[in-house]
């Protein structure tokens, strides 16, 4: 089983590692672009074409038989380019996109908040996602200002301050907290200390990783442990310093293959 992530930068890290956890025999390529990145400042276009790029270059490098699905874990690209991606690949190839787990988080009652980046809170998009699934529920979107860049860096400083930012943007009597970024997954600890053991965090990572092996299938299981390959901007690359910060990033570790091997 061979799978490709495509993402700005170490917010992938999260579904990638659900998808090692239930499959640890599947060959993951994390196809990143550093070069390029953060992708919610662009235009709709740029970002299309980013993920299209990144989507390429993990076919590329996967060689024969190529790729058994490409997943999408970032809100910003599944936007903005699944039906790109999707009209390329499919059906040859299943294309899994994320969606912020608004529905789980209403339906388990509110009020909600919902953490996102400052443009997703302004978006069309999360306010129709709202308006459909948490249709009479209580719901404050919270913006999380420099929280993605401050995990994408991985210092502590910048991460404790951005949470403690968000942290007194949400309402306290709020029961449920939507991470609207994938980023955000990697520092959940953080946000729970933040917030307090009450409220309960909702999280795509493993829905997207769960979807992604029912549209492959989930064929029989591999002979031996699956490979981790990174690209970054389309070059084989080593691991990201920044995602040995994070568990998520280390549970990968075992299986990366270095660009020179």
């Amino acid at each position: 089983m061979r799978i490709a992530l495509v993402d700005s930068g170490i917010g992938m890290l999260s579904t990638a590692a659900a998808l090692h956890a239930a499959r640890p025999d599947a060959d993951l390529f994390l196809s990143m672009d550093p070069d390029h990145m953060p992708w919610g400042p662009r235009t709709a276009d740029e970002v299309i074409a980013r993920a299209l790029t990144g989507a390429r270059v993990a076919l590329d490098a996967a060689g024969e038989p190529g790729l058994d699905a490409v997943v999408v874990p970032c809100n910003t690209a599944s936007v903005h380019g699944l039906a790109e991606l999707r009209a390329e690949f499919e059906p040859r190839i299943p294309v899994i996109g994320t969606v912020p787990a608004i529905k789980p988080a209403a339906a388990a009652g509110g009020p909600i908040a919902v953490w996102s980046t400052a443009a997703t809170t302004r978006s069309e998009y999360q306010r129709r996602l709202i308006e459909t699934f948490a249709h009479g529920v209580e719901v404050t979107p919270v913006a999380c200002a420099g929280l993605a860049e401050a995990v994408e860096s991985a210092d502590p400083r910048l991460i404790e301050d951005a949470v403690t930012y968000a942290a007194e943007s949400t309402p306290d009597d709020v029961r449920g907290v939507v991470l609207g970024c994938t980023h955000y997954d990697l520092v959940s600890e953080q946000i729970t200390a933040a917030l307090g053991e009450g409220v309960t965090l909702f999280t795509a990572a493993g829905a997207v990783a769960a979807q992604a092996l029912r549209r492959i299938g989930e064929p029989p299981t591999g002979s031996g442990p699956g490979r981790v390959r990174v690209l970054a901007s389309g070059r084989p690359a080593p691991m990201p310093a920044a995602a040995l910060a994070y568990p998520a990033g280390r549970a990968l570790m075992g299986g990366v293959r270095t660009p020179t091997t």
